[in-house]
């Protein structure tokens, strides 16, 4: 018998047809394999399917033998397992920085690393649709020219606008373009943020990705490091609130107990809780004072009070009295 044009490639049909095809729950026959060779024009015998299992376990597919009343195959382990990829489609679908249109296509993707059967499991919790998700198309590459950059050592240029009313983009500075040397990728409140070096004031700053438009990597090499290499990433998260730019600050807060779990989750267990009485304590936190760190104070009503220092103390007294007035 004349061999096809495809009976070379015998071995990789069968490999996709095993991922695709199988599990634990779902095994395939030497005859369903046969007929799906023959279905590409590709002739195959029993012993030649035994012999192709074999070659693709020494490759080093994880191929099991299940036997009942017809010997059936299929992947076992692969490299990645159902509950990881339920863990990658949860992550994708609650990111707002990633648009609906790419999101339904990473989930795709990320589908297609499983069998068909376990695909339908996924799709069932791809709720997407009715998700805030991020108006900016782009985002999704933004990361990748900002992280090119960072790898190459060079500063960036690029447009930053926000949304009107009419939700139309508003660019910052007149439309001019920002050039500023990045640094690192941050992830806030379910926001990516770009903290980047402004030699223009000397002080690093961060922008929010999906605010971000015609990104262009230039010629000139970075600056800055000597003030980003004295930044503790694994601090600064904790203390910027909403990533909104404030003056670094030492407070200290009184809480009711209850509230002990709520402030080690946003600033670690190393910090130290003071006991005052039966129902409170109090902690020193070093955070940026910001609009965001006094609506998370507020956020808690009576059950925080800022202690020190007096001016931030003051301030959110005048906040409040601000915003108290509105209702009056």
């Amino acid at each position: 018998m004349a061999k096809s044009a495809n009976q070379k490639m015998r071995l990789l049909y069968l490999m996709q047809y095993l991922n695709e095809n199988t599990d634990e729950a779902h095994p395939a026959t030497v005859a369903d394999m046969i007929s799906y060779l023959a279905g590409l024009d590709i002739h195959a015998e029993r012993k030649t399917i035994y012999d192709d299992m074999e070659t693709l376990r020494v490759f080093g597919l994880d191929i099991l033998q299940v036997k009942s009343k017809s010997t059936g195959y299929y992947i076992g382990e692969r490299q990645f397992q159902l509950p990881e990829l339920k863990l990658l489609v949860d992550s994708v679908q609650s990111s707002k920085f990633i648009t609906q249109k790419k999101t339904l296509s990473l989930i795709s993707k990320i589908e297609s690393l499983a069998s068909r059967h376990d695909a339908k499991l996924l799709q069932r919790q791809v709720f997407v649709r009715n998700r805030v998700k991020s108006m900016n198309e782009s985002v999704y590459y933004n990361v990748d020219e900002i992280s090119a950059a960072i790898t190459c050592d060079q500063q960036i240029t690029f447009r930053y606008f926000e949304y009107t009313v009419k939700k139309e983009r508003r660019f910052r500075k007149d439309g001019a373009r920002y050039r500023v040397s990045p640094y690192a990728l941050m992830w806030d409140d379910e926001n990516y943020y770009m903290l980047a070096y402004d030699a223009s004031v000397h002080a690093l700053k961060h922008y929010r990705v999906d605010k971000m438009c015609e990104i262009s990597v230039t010629e000139e090499a970075r600056d800055g490091a000597d003030l980003f290499e004295a930044v503790d990433m694994s601090a600064y998260s904790k203390k910027v609130f909403g990533m909104f730019t404030g003056k670094n600050e030492r407070v200290q807060i009184k809480f009711k107990n209850h509230l002990a779990g709520v402030v080690l989750d946003r600033f670690g267990k190393e910090i130290f809780l003071s006991p005052v009485d039966s129902e409170h304590f109090t902690v020193y936190l070093d955070v940026v004072v910001s609009p965001q760190f006094y609506a998370w104070v507020f956020g808690f009503g009576t059950d925080a009070e800022v202690l020190s220092p007096v001016h931030v103390r003051d301030e959110l007294k005048n906040r409040l009295s601000d915003t108290a007035s509105l209702y009056r």
